[in-house]
């Protein structure tokens, strides 16, 4: 019988582990859980969009979804993904993250999910849970994820954007489509996300180039396709923002 994410949410356990494997191109439209969720992404790339920000989820790194979170997923290409549902009551942080897997928690996850779905709380299977629950509680990731304005017409234009980092609307072009004056657009646009649209748009471009990487694509070719004029620019703007050269994503 096919279990689905709906009858994991009241199993009477605090973590209960679900595998998935989607195509590439599959969407999960928007919704939310009861319970939090940890998404990682044993292969394939992940893009997360949520009403406060946009996150790629590249392979062998995680996010942790808070409960009650509206949020849309999308396979970029072939995914496997492994999904813990958390009762995280006591976490009050509304904030999701992408988070670096290392080697004790992808064992850790690897191991919770062949764990019986209703595990022994007091042996073994417990201490593997309490261990993956302390584990989890890593910090996030900021560069691997994008603001989101909260105001309905920069969210709808921003939406655009992060399904087309590529488009070429010049600021005058959304700022007409939001029916807002340039000094208002650029000005509302920085108080909602702490940056002018320019750089929103090159972190963007940042993030879709992380996702081509993480499918293969070259670093060549990434690099023309989100609108850098030379290998060597983009990569000292990739180096700039994540702190790593494009290679260390190109699997």
């Amino acid at each position: 019988m096919t279990i689905s994410s709906r009858d994991l949410q009241n199993v009477p356990r605090p973590v209960v582990a679900l595998a998935d494997e989607y195509p590439a191109n599959f969407v999960d439209p928007r919704h939310r859980h009861a319970r939090a969720q940890l998404l990682y992404a044993a292969s394939g790339v992940m893009s997360v969009v949520t009403d406060r920000a946009s996150y790629i989820v590249p392979p062998q790194r995680a996010i942790w979804m808070p409960a009650g979170v509206d949020h849309e997923v999308t396979c970029r290409s072939a995914v496997s993904i492994r999904t813990l549902y958390v009762d995280a009551a006591g976490d009050t942080r509304r904030e999701c993250r992408v988070i670096e897997v290392s080697e004790l928690l992808r064992a850790l996850i690897l191991e919770t999910m062949a764990l019986p779905r209703e595990y022994d709380r007091g042996g073994r299977d417990g201490l593997i849970v309490q261990l993956l629950l302390e584990s989890i509680d890593a910090p996030g990731v900021a560069s691997h994820s994008v603001p989101m304005p909260q105001e309905p017409r920069l969210g709808a234009i921003c939406r655009e954007l992060v399904a087309d980092p590529t488009r070429s609307d010049s600021l005058d072009e959304l700022a007409a489509r939001a029916c807002m004056s340039r000094r208002t657009f650029t000005r509302l646009f920085r108080e909602q996300t702490g940056m002018s649209l320019a750089e929103w748009r090159q972190h963007v471009r940042l993030l879709e180039a992380m996702a081509r990487l993480a499918r293969g694509q070259a670093v060549t070719t990434t690099a023309y396709d989100v609108g850098y004029e030379s290998p060597s620019a983009f990569t000292a703007a990739f180096q700039r923002a994540f702190g790593v050269p494009p290679s260390r994503y190109v699997h």
